[in-house]
């Protein structure tokens, strides 16, 4: 049986869909975001954090204990690593801190393995030290060590190696400064470089709060991280990496998720969300990645777009047939003093009572504007989502007829939208600006298949792809 949404006047909650997590995702200095038993997990300051099913509907009751500020965590073979600050910032009046990390087998508080073990510190910091032992970050490098840098604005940034077998700091290991004038620092690995990225500007004021995430890369691990213009971030240098949006906010605390090859996203907190009463949430934005440096991507927005397949530049069209348009060969023989007119553009009463009534299959073809090749792509807020948005219908622009797929993974469009898995679409950047697009599920199958092109003008479902044109898309938005 399908199951079938409701679609009504939704427009305020669609439009909210497109931009933020939803559900209850408030949030301040987020943790990396973990998958644990098919549950996706993050920590905030002051103890706890958010759950989420799917990855875009978030709700309180992730337990972390310790309090204290600014968390992070990380897989390393079985368990989870979870450290955290004890004052430091200066919430305790001066810059004394502490780092701490613990462990637990599981993130789930119901599963009778939770239980963290006792917390062990890693580094600390003086009243007036020029580092304050806050704002942990985790880092497992390709070759199996791990880093953790801390600091805040109040001076360096540090950072320090840990066993990744017992969480704590090896023997021996001294902190090295990294950067100066952030803080929420964290790094990253790709390609041979590490990245630190750190959280400059103003933190703690609401909207005015003018917080933005930079970094600086290097071949090693100690640095020195240099921008893209060649500053130290020992120095105050940083690249942007993402920053304050239209109605939401100082934007910090990063975190990286692979989802797969080509698919990368990052976490951080929006300190104000001005369509969420100003408060701090969690966001999910893509991590695009340009030459060489990281930036945030972007989420699907509702509207009227063209869909253009990579592998040929083609458009995605219903396969009905090819209306000529009004105007006709207008040529160099015209009067130059003959008047201008305006033409008008084909529109969808020219053409859509010769289309059949039932399901109409799909095809690719050049992009002419007609109106069998216009999709209108709209969030469906009682489906659900995915890490970072919500699931979409995709549906000709004036109709009701929506792209579906069928038993067997074959595309056709259906005359009305019902709601069914088989309608909905996860539509998400990938790291080089394409898109992938993905239908909730098939029906009939456990398959995870993605909507690509087999020849020109085919288009079919098939196993993603990242290194393939095929399974790619661009979209180009009309309106």
């Amino acid at each position: 049986m399908k199951k079938r949404l409701i679609i009504t006047g939704l427009s305020a909650i669609v439009a909210l869909s497109a931009a933020a997590q939803t559900g209850a995702p408030y949030i301040h200095d987020p943790s990396t975001i973990q998958f644990c038993d098919g549950k996706y997990y993050t920590f905030g300051t002051g103890g706890g954090g958010l759950i989420s099913v799917d990855g875009w509907v978030w709700e309180g009751g992730a337990v972390r204990p310790g309090g204290g500020a600014a968390p992070d965590a990380i897989r390393i073979g079985d368990r989870y690593l979870v450290g955290y600050s004890a004052t430091g910032g200066g919430l305790g009046g001066g810059h004394a801190g502490r780092v701490l990390t613990m462990w637990n087998r599981t993130l789930d508080p119901s599963s009778p393995d939770f239980a963290f073990t006792e917390p062990v510190e890693v580094a600390h910091s003086e009243v007036d030290e020029d580092c304050d032992a806050i704002d942990v970050g985790f880092l497992m490098d390709p070759s199996g060590r791990l880093f953790c840098t801390y600091g805040t604005y109040f001076g360096n940034i540090r950072m320090v190696e840990l066993d990744p077998a017992t969480g704590g700091r090896l023997p021996g290991n001294r902190a090295v400064d990294v950067a100066i004038d952030c803080e929420a620092s964290t790094m990253m690995y790709r390609d041979g470089w590490y990245y630190l990225l750190g959280t400059h500007g103003t933190c703690c004021d609401g909207v005015n709060s003018t917080y933005n995430i930079v970094c600086g890369r290097s071949r090693s691990p100690f640095g020195p991280f240099l921008d893209n213009v060649g500053r130290d971030m020992r120095k105050g240098g940083g690249k942007m990496v993402v920053a304050a949006e239209e109605r939401r906010f100082g934007a910090g605390h990063f975190g990286r998720f692979i989802v797969e090859p080509g698919v990368e996203k990052m976490s951080f907190h929006f300190e104000a969300d001005l369509d969420r009463s100003g408060r701090s949430v969690l966001a999910v934005r893509p991590i695009l990645w340009k030459d060489g440096w990281p930036e945030a991507g972007e989420l699907v927005q509702d509207g009227t777009y063209r869909i253009l397949s990579r592998r040929r530049g083609y458009a995605l069209e219903l396969s009905v047939d090819f209306v000529r348009a009004q105007g006709g060969m207008r040529g160099f023989w015209m009067k130059p003093d003959e008047p201008v007119v305006v033409l008008e553009g084909q529109k969808l009463s020219d053409v859509e009572a010769a289309w059949p009534s039932g399901d109409i299959p799909v095809r690719a073809g050049d992009y002419m504007a007609r109106p069998h090749q216009k999709w209108v792509i709209e969030a469906v807020p009682e489906a659900g989502g995915f890490l970072g948005g919500p699931y979409c219908r995709i549906r000709i622009e004036g109709t009701d007829r929506a792209l579906a797929v069928t038993e067997g993974a074959g595309l056709v469009t259906v005359p009305a939208f019902t709601g069914a898995d088989g309608e909905l679409w996860r539509i998400e950047q990938l790291s080089d600006g394409t898109w992938r697009i993905l239908p909730k599920s098939v029906p009939g199958s456990g398959e995870t298949l993605c909507l690509g092109c087999i020849a020109d003008s085919t288009p079919a479902l098939l196993p993603f792809d990242f290194t393939a044109d095929n399974c790619k898309w661009d979209l180009k938005m009309i309106r």
